[in-house]
């Protein structure tokens, strides 16, 4: 992976980084005084789930800046490397659930079908992604095999 590659993929995930930290301290806290007329519990259920949205988003830019670091260091091949991945998955399982677990707490309120349809089919996609790492998941499996046998060979 070539030097400017990686410096781009880290000033963005950087970007996603800081991002997320800003949308937690100010617009997660301006979130909850507009939600002042909705019942507590739903409130901070809202606030609750958006939040932790959030925590995946970190958790799968910090994973990826580390493997991003093993290929820049030649040792993404590695047993390592599948923790990230893993994390990786885990996460944006995780933010598929949450995405659908907002969309059901929407169905019943005032939003527009279509919005909830949206956000329903925003979290089917992000599954979708998590089932993308997967297969990407096996191919580094196969890939590090293959490096095994090779290097026997040499």
């Amino acid at each position: 992976m070539g030097s400017a590659t990686i410096l781009t993929l880290r000033a963005l995930l950087a970007l996603s980084l800081i991002g997320s930290l800003w949308v937690q301290l100010l617009v997660l806290p301006a979130l909850w005084g507009d939600l002042a007329t909705v019942p507590i519990g739903l409130r901070v259920t809202v606030i609750m789930i958006l939040a932790l949205w959030l925590v995946c988003l970190q958790v799968v830019a910090l994973c990826i800046w580390r493997l991003v670091s093993m290929a820049a260091a030649d040792a993404v091949f590695s047993a390592g490397a599948f923790r990230f991945v893993d994390a990786v998955i885990g996460a944006i399982a995780v933010a598929a659930i949450l995405t659908g677990v907002l969309a059901t707490l929407m169905a019943p309120g005032p939003a527009a079908p279509g919005v909830v349809g949206i956000v329903y089919g925003a979290a089917l996609a992000t599954g979708g992604v998590a089932l993308v790492v997967v297969v990407m998941r096996s191919l580094l499996r196969k890939a590090i095999e293959m490096r095994s046998e090779l290097d026997e060979v040499v």
